[in-house]
């Protein structure tokens, strides 16, 4: 899969982002790395757009010295009511008549949608029946989609393997990967692939029309004409094969998918999703896998993958989508060059609906943990949740929203009474189940715990049914209503989705009906539904309690879902793996063993033999001579008070939105309290003040602002042995409620409430949660930050908060919160009182005119409140030991990382080593860790702020080969060639991550990044003009500058504890410490 609504933000070095980091990479740590994605994040019909106001990670690094994004995005949710329109909507002058037909396509129905100013036009194509949606507007970031409907008979993930395997050449772009060379010389601000369980979406995003035109067709031809369905060894590296270099060794499965989903059949979250899916839908195409089961996917054919992208890839099954400022006729025309090579087809995709249960059901499934260990604190646990699907049939919108909304009310805070009571419950260590999903056919209802006792699965049950039951008599506080209904609709209006594309979003959001034959304008259309819901809960009427009685409580389509630990069952299924291809290789006999070795060879050298230059041109790219030379400021006014508040301001279009940054300088904390930081900060908002308790506190926030939230920010600082860090504090809201914001930013500050033991303890236990289950699904991001920890103070410090030293922290913080609650409340305020001052401190204002003026109004009696006495800064001096480490977790794949200080080698920072790693992440990394080696993903990233470079790759089966890779970099850089196409490519496509999309306030906070780094217009400028002017003697000098990597780097790698002996006894002593994690 390419992964989506994490690798969407091309060029975004987002939440752990550190430099720059390669294009094959998401661009940022605590990204996914760009491998065709399984299924985006799943998404809610009408949230998925949706900003949202839950609290920031628990720490984030610089951003790229060009990009930043912002850092207090969260999963999805809804908001809304007595806010007026929010940020700037893509909007249409007027609304013209669509074209009634052209091209060969007909118009079928039209309207002008309010809720997105856009003039939208279904036509139909007459030839085939392929069914176009055109959005037309003002949107400068234009999108184009083509997304089948791809429901499965079996677990072996071909409709996964097909969704890599079209992108490997087509027709008219007859090359091993353009996917990659777009990748190179492409200014997308998106470029992706995904599977769902019954569809699969090719988008893509630029803001420039050329680009955006060479996008389409490259995308329209790889679905419509693929190489693959004609080359097994396509199919082969994709998705499985048999790999023998040499008779002596163990027979072995490869495949960048069947290695993809052993490492997500490795998270105990994946395995209960996926149990959860499988459950509720037995007799549907939901109870299959359409990612693909490792354990099935070696019994996929050629023919079966062939016959499934023959049965299912066709125009009379498509839906294509285009939307923003582009001509609306070239959309027709353009498709019909394609469409009109087809005939009209009839094409049986349907998603059959699952019938409803009479009784509930249980299930009980097991997933794997490490043995135990007396160095554990605790046993593995498990997981139990209450998982309802809602209804056999589509609901109306207005009941759509309902349920959105009470969904919210019962789930959508931490101070949720549904959420709340389990968290306070003491059942469990973390909450599980997004509550509604309606991504699929049906929508669903899941809610639980993980980390329960298995003696107590029962309780959770009871809990969950006793708290409806109570919800469903005694109802909401009007409080909870009015600030459900503001945050829900500040969001729909104000449509902020980040670097994620708005017409992306609402192509999701239309998907959700129109993938299922159903009107894909009624997802768009809420504003109506919206105002009758709200005048039904204003007349009184009790809207709640009929939806959780008929939806919930008397619904007996409801299972419980219970997942418990099982210290054998990762041996098992190794075991069975190294019996099923001992079986192969008995029944291939001697000659079959030669024909797999010949097959590896053959396949290996098409995999590391580059298409020759005059085919790479075939793919056509943008040339140095398209991009802007000189950099595009944000406008910005820079003030200082008395005081030493230093004050940004950007007057930017927002629509009467003011977006806040308050920051407070960090180091005035000790290093030793530095790991409470994170928890200091979620403590202001989760724990309620002097005047309001949690649940009052959170109301308030909902109904006066579109989300609050605090974090810390710490960065090294080029040229300087000392970092940066910040307690941040980040807000938006109308500009007549800034007063209103900021008095509660004011509140939260001073008189939060941090003496709630047991609030103190449950946020804890959810730490401990998701740092645990974070290593296994994302390991390249904690093996970073580890070597970050070796390379530099700035490291250590990230490593303290958010790394495997943070996870023994915390660890250690759960025993102490029993045992000295009172040392604990002395640090915790001790953290306050260091930060709490104005010395040193900084805000950051975003808005047009009148909003910068009203919120800076009512800035002066926000500092009258924050007393200004002076606390002197403290040295912060660690780092960890350089060594090789393995961080040992119950797994079947590796994340192998390694480091370098390049800076301590003696270089000076060009921007030509911008597009030298662009080059290295889409070139070497991915032939040989990716494509050849089998890993999901193969990426460098370059912190230019702290010099360190990082090689990681990501669900990688192999561990010393990939180290291999890594130092083999240096002569692959040393004899490189390249024309000056393949070079104006990679400067072309390191411009597009430098100059991606960006909205409002996302302009303002990189500004105010780039102010705290020290990175002034002029650096800019100077970075830009050495990009532009790269020459391949830059990537060969690069090449000595790698060399240090080579010689001194340091590796950690996230692995199984075996495969890290293994490694020991390959090369003695490569791992110089074994760290048992999970």
């Amino acid at each position: 899969m390419k992964l989506i609504a994490t690798n969407n933000e091309k060029g975004s070095m987002g939440t752990g982002a550190r430099g720059l980091a390669s294009a094959a990479s998401p661009l940022g740590r605590n990204r996914l790395p760009l491998a065709r994605t399984r299924r985006p994040a799943r998404t809610r019909a009408l949230a998925n757009a949706l900003a949202n106001a839950l609290p920031a990670p628990s720490w984030t690094r610089a951003p790229a010295p060009f990009l930043w994004e912002s850092l207090a995005r969260g999963a999805s949710c809804m908001r809304g009511m007595s806010v007026r329109a929010a940020a700037a909507q893509a909007e249409v002058a007027e609304a013209k008549p669509m074209t009634k037909a052209a091209h060969g396509f007909t118009l079928v129905q039209e309207e002008f949608i309010t809720e997105y100013g856009s003039q939208v036009g279904l036509y139909r194509h007459d030839k085939t029946g392929a069914q176009v949606m055109s959005v037309v507007n003002s949107d400068e970031n234009k999108t184009f989609g083509v997304t089948f409907r791809t429901p499965v008979s079996n677990s072996r993930g071909v409709p996964h393997i097909l969704e890599h395997s079209v992108l490997c050449g087509s027709r008219k772009y007859p090359i091993k990967e353009p996917f990659v060379e777009l990748i190179k010389g492409s200014l997308n601000t998106f470029l992706n692939a995904f599977t769902y369980p019954d569809r699969t979406c090719y988008p893509v995003a630029s803001a420039n029309l050329s680009d955006f035109y060479n996008l389409i067709d490259v995308y329209l031809d790889a679905t419509l004409h693929p190489n693959c369905i004609r080359d097994p060894q396509i199919f082969a590296q994709e998705g499985w094969h048999l790999e023998l270099e040499d008779p002596s060794q163990p027979l072995t499965y490869k495949g960048v998918v069947f290695n993809e989903m052993k490492g997500v059949y490795s998270s105990p979250d994946s395995v209960n999703g996926r149990v959860t899916q499988n459950v509720l839908f037995p007799d549907t195409s939901y109870a299959k896998d359409s990612g693909g089961d490792p354990a099935d996917i070696p019994d996929l054919t050629f023919d079966e993958f062939k016959a499934f992208y023959e049965s299912y890839y066709h125009p009379s099954n498509a839906r294509f989508w285009f939307y923003g400022d582009d001509p609306a006729d070239e959309r027709l025309r353009l498709l019909s060059v394609y469409l009109d090579e087809f005939d009209a087809r009839e094409v049986d995709s349907t998603v059959y609906l699952q019938k409803l249960w009479n009784q509930p059901k249980k299930v009980v499934e097991k997933y794997s943990v490490g043995e135990s260990d007396e160095s554990m604190d605790e046993e593995p646990k498990s997981f139990v949740s209450l998982n309802w699907l809602l209804t056999e049939e589509p609901l109306d919108l207005e009941t759509e929203l309902g349920l959105g909304f009470l969904n919210y009310l019962m789930l959508g805070t931490s101070a949720s009474p549904l959420r709340k009571a389990l968290t306070d419950s003491g059942l469990g260590e973390s909450l599980i189940g997004g509550g509604v999903e309606d991504e699929l056919c049906q929508p669903i209802f899941s809610i639980g715990l993980k980390g329960v006792k298995q003696e107590d699965a029962g309780k959770v049950e009871d809990l969950v049914m006793e708290t409806l039951e109570r919800l469903e008599k005694e109802g909401f506080a009007e409080s909870a209503i009015e600030a459900a209904i503001n945050t829900i609709e500040f969001s729909l209006r104000e449509n902020n989705t980040g670097r994620f594309p708005r017409g992306l979003s609402l192509m999701l959001r239309a998907m959700s009906g129109w993938i299922y034959d159903r009107d894909p304008f009624r997802p768009m259309k809420w504003q109506d539904d919206l105002a009758a819901f709200k005048a039904r809960l204003e007349s009184g009427e009790d809207v709640f309690s009929p939806l959780i009685r008929k939806f919930l409580i008397d619904n007996n389509h409801r299972v419980t879902v219970e997942l418990h630990p099982d210290e054998s069952l990762g041996k098992q299924l190794e075991d069975a793996e190294k019996a099923r291809l001992e079986r192969e290789r008995q029944a291939i006999g001697e000659d079959g063993i030669s024909g797999v070795i010949e097959a590896t060879r053959v396949l290996k050298e098409k995999q590391e033999t580059p298409d020759a230059p005059e085919a790479l041109s075939c793919v056509p790219s943008l040339s140095v001579a398209d991009i802007p030379k000189m950099v595009t400021p944000v406008p910005t006014t820079v003030s200082t008070s008395a005081s030493g508040v230093t004050t940004l301001s950007h007057e930017i279009f927002t629509n009467d939105v003011v977006y806040l940054d308050v920051a407070f300088d960090l180091k005035t904390v000790p290093q030793e309290l530095i790991h409470l930081v994170p928890l200091f900060c979620r403590s202001l908002t989760q724990m309620g003040t002097d005047k309001e308790s949690f649940v009052e506190l959170t109301e308030r926030i909902g109904r006066k602002t579109g989300g609050i939230s605090v974090s810390p920010f710490v960065s090294a600082v080029k040229g300087s042995d000392d970092p940066i860090g910040y307690i941040m504090v980040r807000g938006k809201t109308m500009a007549d409620k800034s007063q209103d914001m900021l008095d509660i930013v004011r509140d939260v500050l001073l008189s939060a409430k941090l003496d709630d033991k047991d609030r103190f303890r449950q946020m804890v236990l959810e730490t401990r949660s998701s740092l645990e289950a974070g290593i296994i699904g994302s390991g390249h991001s904690f093996a970073g930050t580890r070597l970050d920890a070796q390379f530099g103070v700035a490291g250590w410090i990230g490593e303290e908060m958010g790394g495997i030293s943070y996870l023994e922290r915390i660890r250690a913080l759960v025993g102490r919160v029993e045992s000295d609650w009172e040392g604990v409340m002395r640090d915790l305020e001790t953290i306050r009182s260091a930060v709490l001052q104005q010395k040193g401190a900084m805000v950051n204002l975003t808005g047009d005119e009148g909003a910068l003026t009203a919120a800076d109004k009512s800035l002066n009696d926000f500092w009258a409140s924050i007393a200004p006495t002076s606390v002197d800064r403290v040295a912060w001096d660690l780092t960890l030991p350089r060594q090789n480490t393995a961080l040992a977790v119950p797994t079947q794949v590796n994340y192998v990382a390694k480091a370098g200080n390049l800076y301590d080698a003696g270089y000076e920072l060009s921007g030509s080593s911008y597009v030298v790693n662009k080059h290295l992440g889409v070139s070497w990394l991915w032939d040989r860790v990716r494509v050849s080696g089998g890993a999901y993903g193969g990426f460098c990233d370059f912190d230019v702020h702290s010099g360190v470079f990082s090689y990681m790759s990501y669900r990688d089966p192999n561990l010393l080969a990939t180290c291999d890779v890594y130092d083999g970099t240096v002569d692959f850089l040393r004899k490189l060639e390249l024309n000056d196409e393949e070079l104006q490519k990679s400067i072309v496509g390191t411009i597009g991550d430098i100059d991606s999309y960006q909205l409002p306030d996302s302009k303002g906070r990189t500004a105010f990044m780039r102010h705290l780094l020290g990175i002034d217009e002029e650096t800019r400028q100077r970075r830009r003009d050495e990009v532009l002017g790269t020459t391949l003697k830059d990537f060969h000098e690069f090449a000595e500058v790698l060399d240090a990597v080579r010689s001194s780097g340091q590796v950690v790698a996230v692995t199984s504890p075996e495969k890290a002996e293994l490694a020991n006894k390959e090369r003695p002593g490569f791992f110089q410490d074994v760290k048992r994690i999970v």
